[in-house]
């Protein structure tokens, strides 16, 4: 007899077939997956998402976000904001030195692709970048949430909000140029900007002469623009681009303190209307020594100045509106630096409590880590003065 019979094929296919067809007809319709999506599955998740599209609720501009301490470094991120939207994101400051430089030339720029991707700061860490990843994603949610601070509550961005500075003295971050840094300070009374300097600029050779004559029209334009949307000097273009860099990073710094003071103003006004006097004066005194008193509470890092001798930078701790720390988180090392950083730093830091504020003495035998010192710990200040 022969099995493979070509009539006992055929019929086994057919039945087969047959089979197939009716499970297929016993599916239901409604237990697809998708469909339950489309019903009503799909629409929690949206609205799930939604308190997160408040988090995307970023003011434009630039932000910069406070310096993380890591054991091989600071990290500190910039972003900058357009539409809404994340549209670049940097590191201005990372790990540096040894093994660090191969790390983080590989991390970093896949850290800023991710952040700019995310639009957020839930990104993923680096391999081999554990503590630069966890630095730079701290700075990042600072400086997120600055940016979500500069938003307005529901008016456009525009000039308006570019003119929401407060009052007193910023320092923006030094940027580093191919022919040195560049930082800039902005002096703000009554909401504008009544002063720009470059606090430092690039020195030496011909960048004497080029900043002589570029630096004086930077400041100039600054004031006439009330922002930083000036035009770079001709023949100075490396300088006018650190210049409007940082001077972008003092004007974040002076919005943030003008959104602080409003936020401060309508809600705390009916709270002291009642107050004698007296009790109101600080709030509305002057910079002088009732500035020292307008401190916020908090700790806050100041700028990293780079001296002869290698970068100082100091961190105040802000309690009740008095200074009660003061500490070097950077200073000169190596050779004689070790035996000057460690007698100088100290008495630094103690005077620094005892005054509070930056009106204190160099250290005999201490000129560059003094001077470092003082415009880190005044960079500080404008921090935390609000």
């Amino acid at each position: 007899m022969r099995k493979s019979h070509p009539v006992r094929r055929a019929v086994l296919a057919t039945a087969a077939t047959v089979s197939g067809i009716v499970l297929l007809l016993t599916l239901k319709p409604d237990s697809d997956p998708g469909s339950a999506d489309v019903a009503g599955g799909t629409v929690p998740s949206a609205a799930a998402q939604s308190p997160q599209g408040g988090a995307q609720a970023l003011g434009d501009g630039t932000v910069t976000g406070d310096a993380a301490q890591t054991e091989y470094g600071p990290v500190q991120v910039r972003l900058t904001v357009s539409g809404g939207k994340i549209t670049e994101a940097e590191a201005v400051q990372s790990p540096k030195g040894g093994q660090s430089d191969q790390i983080n030339a590989n991390a970093v720029p896949k850290l800023n692709q991710a952040v700019v991707a995310a639009q957020s700061g839930e990104i993923d860490a680096v391999s081999g970048a554990t503590y630069t990843s966890a630095g730079y994603k701290k700075s990042l949610q600072s400086a997120l949430e600055k940016a979500k601070a500069a938003a307005p509550a529901g008016n456009g961005q525009g000039a308006e909000n570019a003119q929401a500075l407060g009052d007193g003295t910023a320092t923006g971050d030094p940027v580093q140029t191919d022919y040195g840094a560049v930082q800039v300070r902005i002096t703000v009374q009554g909401g504008k900007i009544t002063k720009a300097e470059a606090v430092q600029s690039p020195k030496g050779g011909q960048s004497d002469q080029i900043n002589a004559n570029a630096v004086p029209k930077l400041n100039q334009a600054v004031v006439e623009a009330g922002s930083a949307d000036i035009d770079a000097v001709s023949g100075a273009t490396y300088t006018s681009a650190g210049y409007k860099k940082s001077l972008q990073s003092a004007l974040d710094q002076a919005k943030a303190a003008g959104s602080a003071a409003a936020g401060n103003g309508s809600a705390g006004q009916k709270e002291t209307a009642d107050k004698e006097p007296a009790e109101k004066e600080p709030a509305g005194s002057g910079q002088g020594s009732g500035g020292a008193q307008t401190l916020k509470d908090g700790t806050v890092t100041g700028d990293a100045v780079q001296t002869d001798y290698g970068a100082v930078q100091v961190r105040i701790t802000v309690q009740g509106g008095k200074i009660t720390k003061a500490e070097a988180v950077q200073a000169p090392k190596g050779g004689q630096s070790d035996q000057v950083t460690f007698s100088s730093v100290p008495r630094l830091n103690k005077a620094v409590v005892e005054a509070g504020n930056a009106d204190i003495d160099a250290v005999s035998g201490a000129t560059y880590t003094s001077a470092g010192y003082k415009k880190s710990l005044q960079s500080a200040l404008d921090q935390a003065g609000g």
